[in-house]
This record gives C-alpha cells, sequence and structure tokens, in this order.
C-alpha cells in the first residue's frame, strides 16, 4: 500500500495533488493559464504492477496531459515564484537577517538562549521564527540593527537593488558562495574598453569615471527544470492502454512528440547592481555586458539598448526576396553612430 503516499507527495516522479492544489490557486489569482487538467488525471488513474511494487499509472493518451503540468510547473516558477522581483527580495531580506544574526536573541527550551541562525537546533526556538521577526527589526530602535533595518525599510518603500539583466552559461555551472564572489570581482574589473568592432572609439567617459566594487554586485543563479534537475519525470510514469488495463509500460519521448523540450533543467544568471543612482546603473550594465562577452555566456537579449557599442554585431543576412533585412539598416546605423560621435567631440 506505499502507493497511498504517492497521493499527496511522490517522490517517484512529481505527480501528486499537492502540486494540483497549489497550481489551481497561483494559476487563479496569478492571472496565468493553466492548461494542466487534473481532473482528467483522476479519471484514468488506477493501480498497476511494476516490478513486483503497485503503482499508481495513468493512460496512455493522458501522457500530453502530464507533459502540460510539468510546462505549468516550469512556466509559475519562471513568471512567479523565481521572478527577478521575488528574487532580489528574498536576497535582500537574507543580507538583513544575517547582519542582524548576532543581536537578535530568541529562548529556546531549558532557558537556552540562541541567535537566527542557531534557533534551527532547537525546537523551541524554532517554532518562535515567524514573521514577527521581520518587524522586530524593521521597528527597532537598536544601533546595532541600523543596517538590517534599513534594508527592510527599502523593501517597505521598493527601493530594491537594480536588475542589471540576465545571461545564460554556455556550459552548467558549479554554484557556491567562492564561485559567486570570483563572478563579483570579474564584474567589477569587466570595464568596458572600447566600442566593439571600432577600438579607437571610448566608451563615453562618464561610465568610465564610475568606480564599482565587488560589493556593488549581486549575482543570483537559478535553476528551472521539470522537477528532477536536468531528467524528463514522464521516463518515470508507467501508462496502461484501454485493451490491457492491467499491463503498466513506458512511454518513450519519441513516442509522444517531436516538439518536446530538448532538455528539461537550464540556469540563469541574474546580476543586481546595490547602488541605485542613474549614472552607475548605467556604468554597471555596461560591465555586466562586457563580463558576458569576457565569459562567452549568451548576451543579455536588452544589450542592444544598454550597452549597444559592447553587443557584437550580426551578421547581414539576405531574405527570401534577395533583399537585405532590418538587420543590414541596423548594423550600419550602429557602424555609423560612433563615427558621428566623433566628429562632433
Amino acid at each position: 500500500m506505499s502507493f497511498l503516499y504517492e497521493i499527496v507527495a511522490n517522490k517517484r516522479n512529481g505527480i501528486d495533488v499537492d502540486k494540483w492544489d497549489y497550481f489551481a490557486r497561483d494559476c487563479y489569482h496569478l492571472g496565468i493559464k493553466n492548461n494542466f487538467d487534473y481532473q482528467r488525471c483522476l479519471m484514468f488513474a488506477r493501480v498497476c504492477e511494476v516490478d513486483g511494487q503497485k503503482q499508481i499509472c495513468t493512460r496512455n493518451k493522458e501522457v500530453g496531459n502530464l507533459y502540460d503540468m510539468f510546462h505549468t510547473r516550469n512556466c509559475l516558477h519562471r513568471r512567479a515564484y523565481q521572478h527577478s522581483v521575488c528574487n532580489i527580495i528574498e536576497v535582500m531580506i537574507t543580507e538583513a537577517f544575517l547582519k542582524a544574526d548576532p543581536y537578535i536573541q530568541i529562548k529556546g527550551s531549558g532557558g537556552k538562549i540562541f541567535t537566527l541562525s542557531m534557533a534551527i537546533d532547537d525546537m523551541d526556538a524554532y517554532t518562535k521564527l515567524t514573521d514577527h521577526v521581520f518587524e522586530q527589526i524593521l521597528y527597532s530602535s537598536s544601533k546595532e540593527l541600523e543596517e538590517s533595518r534599513q534594508i527592510l525599510q527599502d523593501i517597505v518603500c521598493r527601493r530594491l537593488y537594480k536588475c542589471l539583466g540576465r545571461t545564460k552559461p554556455r556550459e552548467r555551472l558549479e554554484v557556491n558562495p567562492d564561485a559567486i564572489k570570483g563572478w563579483e570581482k570579474e564584474l567589477a574589473e569587466s570595464t568596458p574598453q572600447s566600442v566593439q568592432g571600432v577600438p579607437d572609439v571610448p566608451v563615453v567617459q562618464s561610465v568610465q569615471d564610475v568606480k564599482l566594487q565587488p560589493d556593488d554586485f549581486i549575482v543570483s543563479v537559478i535553476s528551472l527544470d521539470y522537477g528532477m534537475k536536468d531528467k524528463n519525470p514522464i521516463n518515470k510514469v508507467r501508462f496502461y492502454c484501454k485493451d490491457d488495463p492491467t499491463k503498466a509500460f513506458k512511454i518513450r519521448e519519441d513516442q509522444v512528440s517531436n516538439l518536446l523540450p530538448a532538455q528539461f533543467n537550464e540556469q540563469l544568471i541574474r546580476v543586481y547592481c546595490k547602488k541605485r543612482d542613474g549614472k552607475t546603473v548605467e556604468a554597471a550594465k555596461k560591465h555586466f555586458v562586457q563580463w558576458c562577452n569576457n565569459k562567452k555566456s549568451s548576451t543579455p537579449t536588452d544589450a542592444d539598448i544598454i550597452a549597444p557599442e559592447l553587443t557584437p554585431m550580426k551578421p547581414d543576412k539576405p531574405n527570401n526576396n534577395g533583399c537585405d533585412d532590418g538587420g543590414s539598416s541596423y548594423n550600419a546605423v550602429r557602424q555609423s553612430e560612433p563615427k558621428k560621435a566623433k566628429r562632433k567631440l
């Protein structure tokens, strides 16, 4: 009867009613279309024996519906749970709590005192870590909590760290605190020197005058997948067919569709700047684009706007009618702009 536990929390393939519940609730409140039909999953679910164990299986024609379920999960993470604003608010709260950690005292079992970071070791202390900790810091007058209080006040007033953009690494990165510190140092050192393709034209002087430090940057790496890292969870599902509902079998990806994802996880790198004045943010964005070029990561989608002089030009390609497409005129403008600027100077 172990399959009964998989109804609520399915460690085998991630298909459970807990997901169906928050899909329906969150899609409704966020205004996101939920293409997954949980009622059909319930209608066609049955228990079959697989390798001597009973498992919850579903009808073979529902395989597309299950792919929709994992696609919905990915959409919610991309557009809501790991949205850039949610992401940076979490980072700022964590930063505030770390700064406040030595000064917050929580009484645990036996009258023992714990800090925020150590309260997890005592059940009585841990149960006291509620939302009131945020307000305790926010409304305090303690001098020791001044830095933490200012960060939380910035969150409440929506003065968030500025998102400079995002990029995708060519290869999967090993993420750890030392690696992130190294990337933040590289960002500060990635000073743009010249216009892409026109080395004799320097970057705007006002940008070069801004001196950025590693502590001015925050690098956040998020992973998006179908719930099983780089694996396809549908490969862990067993199906049955109408003709023999007692026999369970797998369905290969090539039996479903040629339009399925080529891979089932990806990393996104988001970079933020702690300073919010326009001149510093403009310079930080150019540092970010230069860093992407140095790391050979994908160019940020808005790099042509935030740092056009650093963005590699696209090659001119004729369209189907034998005429140049928009890229030619775009590159022509790009090439002429620095020369005009030089003449004016």
